[in-house]
């Protein structure tokens, strides 16, 4: 169900992010669009890219990651995994909705549980996404409906017969014949 999920890595050393990408890299659902070295690129790229799915580091140059994520606001991020080599964020962490916190150095193992929560996460939103479109559209289409005029079906008709005219009931008509210019009836 899920496509590529559009992935961010900001890290300020260049280990961590050549880890994050190799680990990211084996599975074919992660597309990263980009790697950041702090904060300001970070920033950057998040405005510009609006990734589903973010590593942020913690400490970094410039600008931390939660001051990161106070300037783009949550227009911008939809999951944060914090990967950091400070517990003592952790809390904070959580406030800001991370979805995960890795402390470095974490394993293979480790990361693979935190990157299945984060697409199952993103997977959700989708599925909430599309619902919602859907409920819209059936929504929208009972209004059309509803403004729809009603048509309103004759139950007599007006029959000549020779010098005479007789309404007669619709319910009454078992078939209706042509015949020439006229029509005959049971």
């Amino acid at each position: 169900m899920v496509e590529k999920i559009r992935t961010l890595i900001v890290d300020d050393e260049p280990l961590a992010r050549r880890n994050l990408r190799l680990l990211l890299e084996k599975d074919p659902q992660i597309e990263i669009i980009d790697e950041c070295r702090n904060g300001r690129e970070a920033v950057n790229a998040l405005k510009n890219f609006s990734p589903e799915l973010v590593f942020l580091d913690i400490q970094m140059p410039e600008m931390d990651g939660f001051d990161v994520l106070a300037e783009v606001g949550p227009k911008h991020i939809q999951a944060i995994i914090f990967v950091t080599a400070f517990d003592q964020y952790a809390l904070k962490a959580f406030e800001v909705h991370a979805l995960d916190y890795l402390l470095k150095p974490f394993d293979d193992a480790r990361f693979q549980k935190a990157l299945d929560k984060a697409k199952s996460q993103i997977e959700q939103r989708q599925i909430d996404k599309i619902s919602r479109k859907l409920l819209a559209l059936l929504e929208d289409r009972e209004q059309k409906q509803e403004h729809r005029p009603q048509k309103n079906y004759l139950t007599r008709l007006m029959i000549k017969l020779a010098s005479r005219v007789v309404l007669l009931k619709v319910s009454e008509i078992d078939w209706i014949e042509a015949d020439g210019n006229y029509a005959s009836y049971t």
